[in-house]
């Protein structure tokens, strides 16, 4: 691998059209022959001004003070990576660029030498499903290379096909999911499942990356608030990025604009792939390069069956319930196989041990009351809680109660769209704190009691969470005389909230539900 110096990276910036000039000790120029040290290798890149050493390459974006590049020289920056010139701070050579964040990713990517050539890569996109859907993939991969696949989801991360490490970001940084990738690659992974989030494309954390399988599971909106996403048009915008940058789209055939979806496949000659679960094996399937569906068993209430192009491969049963999760593992099994997966290999099987964090935990209390912890926490996932809630218990007329509240600062879309998934179907709902940051979340819990339109349902705001599941868990005890769901939707796993900026310690849902139920 050839050294990567300040003039290959201005090479590479000038083919992608985002180099505007660079600027050094003799002036202004766009020429690196004229950069002292322009053939140095660049020994790291970063984006944190702390971690500067000799031969540093420097990314400046963001919420970047000027101040934290006084007495860079001294600990040896070769170049920065800016939208402004920062020549007043320090005598480092400056490529000043367009978009610092596409800058990053392109020559992240040839700083750590595309690792992603290494690899058969798949992105994964969605308003809801994209952790367990990637989960699903990599436990069908991992079986099949012998533990040598990767992971990036917004739970973990698994870089070696065993060891796994809390994630904090559902779509890593550019630079940070380059390195993680050269990672894998050297400890000789072959493949890598990662969520792709809208953000990721909003903010090009992906520039320049290509999937070689690219899924989009469904669409709602969500993430529309002003320092995220403004319409629901930019947010669909921004996840349709994936089709034009994956080799191989495979698509729910059933998902919403699908016809959009499909157009825009063809736009960019990208073959298609299509998944779904239908009620019943015999429903009619789109043409499409490969279709792989899913329904329900009939000798097996909690299972399904699965076919490949029509090819039955017999029944499954899923560690986590609900039709959405059947669909997930569709889409996994038809993204197995595009990356050379053989239908009928044992290997499609590990689907049914995958379990995932705060994922359709189910806590059973005595013969009336299940509790159902699920990171649910928009319009889609909501409702699918709420139906699957519906489909298992349906016949037991079950009093379903809802435990919710929302993000403070972005998403606000999300506190209609949680009380929506449930409204008509849900008797009870407590609304609660969930991640409220610096809004108050009292007024985040009445807004969303505001959005519940069914007269004969019952609304309770009580803002600490501990109190509120304990309040609806009693409850559900004085209606004993029903079979009862209590659904504790939004936190999943985590263990903290996030108030005032800084992080709470909190004990978890379902920690705490048994606790309150003495379990």
């Amino acid at each position: 691998m050839s050294a990567f110096t300040i003039a290959t990276a201005v090479q590479l910036l000038e083919r992608h059209h985002l180099l505007r000039e660079i600027v050094h000790t003799g002036g202004w120029t766009l020429d690196a022959s004229d950069v002292p040290g322009a053939d140095d290798p660049i020994t790291a890149v970063t984006y944190d001004t702390r971690t500067v050493a000799p031969g540093t390459m420097l990314f400046i974006k963001g919420r970047f003070r000027p101040e934290f590049l006084d007495g860079i020289d001294e600990r040896g920056l070769a170049v920065y990576v800016a939208e402004t010139d920062h020549s007043d701070r320090t005598a480092a050579p400056g490529l000043i660029v367009d978009d610092v964040h596409k800058a990053m990713s392109l020559l992240s990517a040839e700083f750590y030498g595309r690792p992603q050539d290494e690899l058969t890569v798949i992105g994964i996109t969605g308003t809801k499903g994209k952790t367990t859907t990637a989960y699903l993939t990599h436990a069908i991969l991992d079986a099949y290379s012998d533990h040598h696949a990767a992971l990036f989801s917004s739970e973990q991360t698994c870089l070696d096909g065993r060891t796994r490490t809390d994630s904090k970001l559902t779509t890593p940084e550019s630079l940070d999911a380059f390195r993680m990738m050269r990672q894998a690659a050297d400890n000789g992974m072959r493949y890598l499942v990662m969520e792709v989030s809208s953000q990721a494309y909003k903010v090009h954390r992906v520039h320049g990356l290509t999937f070689d399988i690219g899924a989009f599971l469904n669409i709602s909106p969500d993430h529309i608030s002003d320092i995220e996403h403004p319409t629901f048009e930019d947010y669909f915008h921004c996840k349709r990025q994936l089709i034009a940058n994956s080799r191989t789209l495979v698509l729910d055939a059933d998902c919403d604009h699908h016809r959009l979806l499909m157009q825009t496949a063809a736009a960019h000659d990208v073959p298609v792939a299509q998944f779904a679960f239908r009620e019943s094996g015999d429903e009619g399937s789109p043409s499409s390069d490969l279709f792989v569906a899913a329904c329900p068993d009939p000798h097996n209430r909690m299972g399904f069956l699965l076919t490949v192009d029509g090819a039955d491969l017999g029944p499954f049963e899923l560690s986590m319930p609900g039709t959405f999760n059947i669909a997930n593992a569709a889409a996994a099994v038809a993204m197995a196989v595009k990356a050379g997966v053989p239908a009928s290999d044992p290997a499609i099987h590990a689907i049914e041990r995958v379990s995932v964090p705060g994922r359709m935990e189910r806590i059973t209390a005595g013969d009336n009351l299940v509790v159902y912890v699920d990171f649910a926490h928009n319009y889609l996932s909501c409702k699918a809680l709420v139906d699957e809630a519906l489909r298992a218990y349906g016949d037991r007329d079950p009093r379903i109660t809802l435990v919710a509240g929302s993000t403070g600062g972005k998403a606000i879309d999300r506190r209609e769209g949680i009380v929506k998934g449930a409204d008509g179907r849900a008797e009870a709902f407590y609304f609660t704190l969930d991640d409220p940051n610096f809004e108050d979340p009292a007024t985040i819990a009445e807004q969303m009691r505001s959005y519940v339109t069914d007269p004969h349902a019952e609304t309770h705001v009580i803002v600490p969470r501990e109190d509120a599941i304990a309040a609806a868990l009693e409850d559900a005890r004085r209606h004993a005389d029903r079979f009862n769901v209590v659904l504790l939707a939004g936190k999943g796993h985590e263990r903290r909230n996030i108030i005032n900026g800084k992080p709470v310690p909190y004990d978890g849902d379902g920690p705490i539900a048994r606790r309150v139920l003495g379990l």
